[in-house]
């Protein structure tokens, strides 16, 4: 029996919704990460802080669910050390 070791990456990829302005905005849902995995899977991988950190849906295409995880660490670790 033959194993698939690779993992699934992400096809596609929707950001949103975004809050209003503030002070409007102050209690609004944060933008959440959702895509689509090779798979077929959907998944909605995380929500952020956008007055923090900034996301494009091209940057998750063709990465794996823990490289998106990583770049997530990778942004907030940049914000809380500027």
């Amino acid at each position: 029996m033959t194993m698939n070791t690779s993992e699934p990456i992400i096809t596609k990829c929707i950001i949103g919704p975004f809050p209003r302005p503030m002070p409007e905005g102050m209690l609004d849902q944060m933008p959440s990460v959702n895509v689509t995995l090779s798979s077929g899977e959907h998944l909605t991988l995380f929500e952020y802080y956008p007055d923090e950190i900034s996301f494009v849906e091209a940057e998750f295409i063709g990465l794996t669910v823990a490289e998106a995880e990583s770049l997530l660490t990778r942004k907030d670790v940049k914000y809380l050390q500027s």
